[in-house]
């Protein structure tokens, strides 16, 4: 049984995911209908889903599964995609490195975007963080089950979801939502800027590497403009 504090940081997770699962939602509902329409069995698409449970990865290894590339390539291509969540983990490490071994993996399985950005939020805040892990927990689990929910319900509708509907574009529109509050200091609007500029640059570059170009180089400028300014790079405890 769960005690009080503990259910309290899970709860609270679940409902600090609440906001963005409304642009995850069509996200997964958009991956599970492109993968049954590009040939990807039912069955697999599902199983991607669990397995590698990362929707920008999943639409790569989608695509050049459906072109036929070989099976190396795709692997390689969905792991540079998720190469950002080492950036997730190096920020959140401070945090729980103290955790038992089977929760840091298990924290490790759950994390995403959605759950660093919530996540984060919740370890800067003041107080006592020893039950945080909780928090993270509840926002993964949350994100977890609606996108596999949302998988699933893709793949029933297949093709008959129309292209006009833009479901793709709907969890963009969410990220925007929640990370201009966010950009407090001229280190985090500088890093923004940056990593925004050189993400729409290089969006077609191959293998997602513009958005890997993007926050390497974001990182970088909020760190160079942080160390002139005196302050805590975005990122930093304080």
């Amino acid at each position: 049984m769960i005690d009080s504090p503990r259910r309290g940081e899970f709860i609270a997770g679940v409902r600090a995911q609440l906001p963005l699962l409304l642009g995850v939602a069509p996200f997964g509902m958009a991956y599970g209908a492109y993968a049954v329409e590009t040939g990807l069995a039912a069955g697999l698409a599902q199983a991607m889903s669990v397995i590698v449970f990362g929707g920008a990865s999943q639409f790569v290894a989608v695509q050049l599964i459906g072109s036929g590339v070989p099976a190396a390539i795709v692997v390689l291509a969905a792991s540079l995609v998720n190469l950002r969540h080492m950036l997730y983990s190096a920020s959140l490490a401070p945090y729980v490195d103290h955790l038992a071994a089977r929760w840091r993996w298990l924290l490790a399985y759950v994390l995403t975007d959605e759950a660093y950005a919530t996540a984060i939020r919740r370890y800067h805040e003041d107080g006592d963080g020893s039950r945080r892990h909780w928090f993270f927990l509840g926002t993964g689990i949350a994100l977890w089950a609606t996108w596999q929910a949302t998988t699933a319900a893709g793949v029933l509708v297949g093709t008959a979801v129309p292209d006009s509907w833009s479901l793709d574009f709907a969890l963009p529109l969410t990220f925007l939502a929640l990370l201009l509050p966010a950009l407090k200091g001229r280190a985090a609007i500088v890093a923004a800027v940056v990593a925004g500029t050189i993400a729409v640059a290089g969006h077609r570059w191959p293998y997602a590497t513009g958005l890997i170009a993007a926050a390497v180089a974001g990182m970088a400028a909020a760190v160079v403009v942080a160390r002139a300014a005196g302050e805590d790079a975005p990122g930093e405890a304080a």
